[in-house]
């Protein structure tokens, strides 16, 4: 039976006087997929941040975040990696001065033992066994965003946030991504989903969430809603 994993209860986030969030209330269980979708400047970005402990002390919050059940919101985002928290991040945010390997070994300072190793990892990704010694900036997009989430899986987190990672991806590139992150799932993981490309997203996900300028305006299973009414959430019209 699977269990709660995120809970997210009436989350609210500024920066100086600007509220970000307005009382987002969600959940996720084990082994399931969220897609948090939304346009820019929704929050979207923020609540991922506030997950998995990013948010810099400018910020205030109100309200509470529990993974499995325990109070997460307020650490630091080093702690909640060895709880078992990673992020993809938008970007993907590789070290230009390591190598495709030395880049992936970095998820594995939390030392949490777990399904994937460096051999499971080119198992899922080839072409980076391939590249491994070359500098992981020198790489395509798309293979930089293996590497970024390749580095995600090594941490063996229970819970992988992927922000943005289809982002300037050529389709073909995109569908292996999507392709890898069935792998990821069916290994148990958890994944919350930040992606601009609605039907995709929802297509990979368990729920949907979205987000108007910080409020929720449609939360549901994924496959609930038609396209008029993610759309109207989204926009708001």
């Amino acid at each position: 039976m699977m269990g709660r994993l995120l809970e997210m209860d009436s989350l609210q986030v500024w920066y100086g006087d600007l509220q970000a969030l307005y009382g987002v209330t969600l959940q996720l269980d084990e082994g399931r997929v969220l897609a948090l979708i939304g346009a820019n400047g929704a929050g979207k970005s923020t609540l991922l941040s506030a997950v998995c402990g990013l948010l810099e002390g400018e910020e205030r919050t109100r309200g509470a975040i529990r993974l499995a059940g325990a109070e997460v919101l307020g650490r630091p985002a080093e702690a909640l990696a060895h709880e078992g928290v990673a992020l993809v991040p938008e970007g993907r945010m590789l070290f230009p001065s390591l190598s495709v390997e030395e880049n992936l070994r970095m998820g594995m300072l939390t030392r949490r033992a777990g399904h994937w190793t460096l051999a499971r990892v080119y198992e899922l990704f080839p072409v980076l066994q391939e590249f491994r010694e070359r500098p992981a900036t020198s790489l395509s997009g798309g293979q930089q965003q293996m590497v970024s989430i390749g580095r995600a899986l090594l941490s063996n987190p229970r819970l992988l946030l992927c922000d943005e990672i289809s982002l300037g991806l050529a389709p073909v590139i995109v569908r292996q991504i999507y392709q890898s992150l069935e792998q990821v799932r069916a290994q148990g993981m958890s994944i919350v989903l930040v992606e601009q490309d609605v039907q995709r997203a929802c297509q990979a996900a368990d729920h949907v969430c979205c987000l108007l300028k910080g409020r929720v305006t449609l939360q549901g299973a994924a496959d609930a809603f038609d396209h008029a009414q993610i759309a109207q959430a989204y926009f708001g019209h």
